[in-house]
């Protein structure tokens, strides 16, 4: 068993999967499939939103620096909006060979 698993079992036991899920920034129902061994996304986005939120691991970003896993995590899961140079060169560096990223263009 993932040390990840157990830290998300055990988040879960002290207060609700609905909040632990919200923390990670999942939906309950992922949280409820990750534990139970059905959950057919990326385990490996999962594994770092928890990792992020719950076990204080961090990553460095190539625009922002030092930052939580699962604030990594949630920069690669927004869409494009070219809203602020920041946010373009995020979803650029997310999708154009970060080594922390998920998600690829191609």
């Amino acid at each position: 068993m993932s040390d990840w698993i157990d830290s998300l079992r055990t988040a879960c036991a002290e207060t609700s999967q609905a909040r632990v899920a919200r923390r990670i920034g999942y939906s309950g129902a992922a949280v409820s499939q990750v534990l139970a061994g059905k959950y057919t996304g990326s385990l490996a986005a999962v594994e770092q939103a928890v990792r992020g939120a719950l076990m204080d691991a961090r990553v460095t970003c190539p625009i922002l620096g030092p930052i939580a896993a699962n604030i990594c995590g949630g920069h690669q899961r927004s869409d494009f909006a070219a809203t602020t140079p920041q946010r373009v060169a995020l979803y650029r560096a997310c999708r154009g060979g970060c080594p922390h990223a998920h998600k690829r263009e191609g």
